[in-house]
């Protein structure tokens, strides 16, 4: 398996590459920005899109949707209760002074409980709401990308709309603590983790 993880856009969101190392083909997960160095990191590795696939809504995180399906026509997939803010990105970034444009429409509507397949790998969808009402984690054995719903020591903020902090913490420790410990967690902003550790040590979560 091939992991690849880019720090992109003002915000600094991680965008990971996830391909299988026999086929080649990829998944794309969290393209918020920074089209262009996405695309060449995919080729430097000789990687096929064949999913992107979006955490939840948020600009940080989604923003460079539009340029990645257009270059590689891939399937764009979120989850249904976050597909609406895919048209709001030009109006959810101004809100914060920056700038990101609309994204198309999902493709794929994800649920808790699906599956999404590339050659040799196969990612599970956890339904994580709390940072936004869509938030999802993608688990394969002794990984875990998990957006913005877990962090190194703390946690996805919740006073955005669609956040609620009861939901986050609940969706954490009855979705994600029965994963085994040793699971690294790859989060949407800063350093890896792993479930293990976030289970004795982040503040929000003992």
């Amino acid at each position: 398996m091939i992991i690849k993880k880019l720090e992109v856009g003002p915000i600094m969101a991680n965008c990971f590459i996830l391909g299988c190392e026999r086929t080649k083909e990829s998944i794309v997960i969290d393209p918020g920005d920074d089209a262009e160095d996405i695309l060449m990191a995919l080729a430097k590795s000789a990687l096929k899109v064949k999913y992107l696939i979006n955490t939840h809504g948020h600009f940080d995180h989604v923003g460079a949707n539009k340029r990645m399906k257009e270059v590689t026509n891939a399937i764009l997939a979120i989850h249904p209760d976050d597909e609406p803010m895919l048209i709001e990105l030009s109006r959810s970034a101004a809100m914060f002074g920056l700038s990101a444009e609309n994204s198309p429409p999902a493709d794929l509507l994800l649920n808790h409980g699906d599956q999404v397949s590339v050659g040799d790998i196969t990612l599970e969808v956890i339904h994580t709401p709390g940072h936004s009402m869509g938030g999802i984690c993608l688990y394969t054995k002794g990984h875990l990308f998990a957006g913005d719903t877990l962090f190194a020591g703390s946690i996805g903020r919740t006073d955005l709309p669609g956040g609620d902090f009861d939901t986050l913490i609940n969706s954490i420790k009855s979705r994600l603590f029965g994963l085994p410990d040793d699971t690294i967690v790859y989060t949407g902003h800063g350093p890896e983790t792993s479930i293990g550790n976030e289970k004795r040590k982040n503040p929000f979560l003992r």
